[in-house]
C-alpha cells in the first residue's frame, strides 16, 4: 500500500498522514495514533527516498572499507559489528551503504559521499595512529563516529572503544600470577591503534614484574588462523620457547592451538593461551565453560551502541562528542594453567 491509498482509507490528506508518521508536533495525538494503527494494519512502509526528500536527509550511513592493502576489515569480526549497527539503523529508518576503496582513494570516497549527500554520516573503521581521516571529516563537515580511537589525534571526535590496554595488561598479569615468565604476544597489525594499545598493556604488565620484554616472542600481523599457527610454530621452535601465549583474536588463537597440538603439547598444561574474544555469533568460545581463557567484549553490541551514538549526533549536531570506553571481562576457560615445572 502506498501513501495515497492509506490516506484515502483514512479520509485524511497525504500531508497529514505523512506528518503523523514522522512525528510532527502539529498533528494531534488521536490522529497520530489512528494513522499509526492503520499503517500497521495495512503493512504500510514509507518510502525511504520520499522521506529523505521531505526531511532533507539521505537516511543512510556510510561505511568505507579499504581494500588495497592488508587490513583488519577482511577479518570476519567486521560482519558481527555490521550486524549490530545495521539492526540499529533499520530500527531508526536508516539504510547502510558499504563502499570499498583503495587506501589511497579513501579521501575521494568521503568527499564524494559528502558532495552527493549520499549519507548523513559515516563510521570510521580500523583507526590508525594519528589517523588523517579524523581531520578530513572535520574539514568537510561530515558527521562521524570512530570505532576505536586514534592516539595522537588532537581534534575532538566521537568514539567507542574497548579498553584494550587494560584488557591485555590484566590478561598478562593473570599469566604472570600462574608463574609464566615466557609469554608470547600474537598481536594484530600495530599500525592499528587497538593493537598498539594491546602491546602497551602487555609490556606494562611484564615490566611492572621485572620480566624483560623479548621481541623474539612477539608477532604482529593480520589476525588470521594461519598467522596464529605460523607464529606459534616459530616460537615453539626457539631454544627457550614461551610457556604461554596472548592472542589478539579468537581466530588467531585457533591457529595457535593447532600449532601447540601439532607439536605434541597440551593446551592449558604445556602451553597456556589467552585470547581476546569478540563474542562472535557464529564462532563461539565454547559453552558454559569457555574453551579459551579470554578478555571478552561483544563486537555486535559495540556496533549497535556506536550506531546509536552516530544517529544521536546526526539528529542533534549540538550534542557534545560522546566517548565510550568499554571494559572487557576476563573469562577463565580451559586453555590456561600453572607454568610447567622445569626438571
Amino acid at each position: 500500500m502506498n501513501l495515497k491509498q492509506l490516506s484515502q482509507k483514512l479520509g485524511l490528506s497525504q500531508t497529514t498522514v505523512s506528518r503523523a508518521l514522522n512525528g510532527y508536533p502539529e498533528v494531534n495525538e488521536a490522529t497520530r495514533l489512528r494513522v499509526e494503527r492503520a499503517a500497521a494494519q495495512y503493512h504500510y512502509r514509507p518510502s525511504t527516498r520520499a522521506k529523505g526528500l521531505a526531511t532533507g536527509k539521505a537516511l543512510a550511513i556510510g561505511h568505507v572499507i579499504p581494500i588495497s592493502s592488508k587490513h583488519e576489515m577482511v577479518n570476519p569480526i567486521f560482519g558481527d559489528f555490521i550486524a549490530g549497527a545495521g539492526e540499529t539503523y533499520a530500527r531508526h529508518g536508516y539504510e547502510m551503504i558499504l563502499c570499498t576503496a583503495d587506501d589511497g582513494q579513501e579521501e575521494q570516497v568521503y568527499r564524494g559521499l559528502k558532495a552527493r549527500r549520499a549519507v548523513d554520516g559515516v563510521v570510521v573503521h580500523g583507526p590508525r595512529l594519528d589517523d588523517s581521516r579524523i581531520r578530513l571529516l572535520h574539514d568537510i563537515g561530515l558527521p562521524f563516529v570512530v570505532h576505536g580511537r586514534s592516539s595522537g589525534a588532537t581534534l575532538p571526535y566521537a568514539w567507542l572503544d574497548v579498553n584494550n590496554r587494560h584488557a591485555f595488561q590484566r590478561a598478562t598479569d593473570f599469566l604472570l600470577d600462574l608463574g609464566h615468565l615466557r609469554i608470547g604476544l600474537i598481536n594484530g597489525m600495530e599500525c592499528m591503534d587497538f593493537a598498539h594499545r594491546r602491546r602497551d598493556g602487555y609490556t606494562i604488565a611484564l615490566l611492572a614484574r621485572g620480566v624483560p620484554v623479548d621481541p623474539s616472542i612477539m608477532r604482529s600481523s593480520e589476525m588470521t588462523e594461519d598467522f596464529g599457527y605460523q607464529s606459534t610454530r616459530d616460537m615453539l621452535a626457539l631454544g627457550n620457547p614461551p610457556t604461554a601465549l596472548l592472542c589478539a583474536s579468537l581466530i588467531s588463537a585457533l591457529g595457535a592451538r593447532r600449532a601447540v597440538e601439532e607439536a605434541g603439547l597440551v593446551m592449558g598444561r604445556d602451553v597456556s593461551i589467552i585470547t581476546h574474544d569478540d563474542d562472535l555469533s557464529y564462532l563461539k568460545n565454547g559453552g558454559d565453560i569457555p574453551i579459551f581463557t579470554a578478555t571478552r567484549s561483544s563486537v555486535r553490541a559495540a556496533g549497535a551502541r556506536l550506531a546509536e551514538i552516530l544517529l544521536g549526533g546526526i539528529a542533534d549536531p549540538d550534542l557534545p562528542h560522546q566517548n565510550v570506553l568499554l571494559e572487557a571481562e576476563l573469562m577463565v576457560g580451559r586453555s590456561t594453567g600453572p607454568a610447567p615445572r622445569k626438571d
